[in-house]
């Protein structure tokens, strides 16, 4: 016997972690910077657009995981060293 089945729509609700987002990008410069890399060597290497490593580093872009395996085999960091959000701060921007 079929049945006829009924869909339920609902809205899927978009997570934003902004200060996630901005730890991750701290400490993307931060690692960058360490390996001697600036934010164009860094974004040739990772054949990315330049614009993109600065939006990340910014917070302003929430990047996908296959950009952040890239960028972070670029760098020869296991991509686990880019989560450690230890060193810095949870609000606002290190600019320099």
């Amino acid at each position: 016997m079929l049945h006829s089945a009924k869909f339920l729509l609902c809205r899927v609700k978009y997570i934003r972690d902004q200060e996630r987002l901005t730890q991750f990008g701290q400490r993307l410069r931060q690692v960058r910077q360490s390996k001697g890399f600036t934010q164009e060597s860094l974004a040739a290497a990772a054949e990315l657009e330049f614009s993109q490593i600065g939006r990340i580093e910014r917070g302003v872009i929430n990047t996908s995981l296959s950009t952040v395996f890239v960028i972070a085999r670029t760098l020869q960091v296991d991509v686990r060293e880019l989560f450690d959000f230890s060193n810095v701060s949870g609000s606002g921007l290190n600019r320099k």
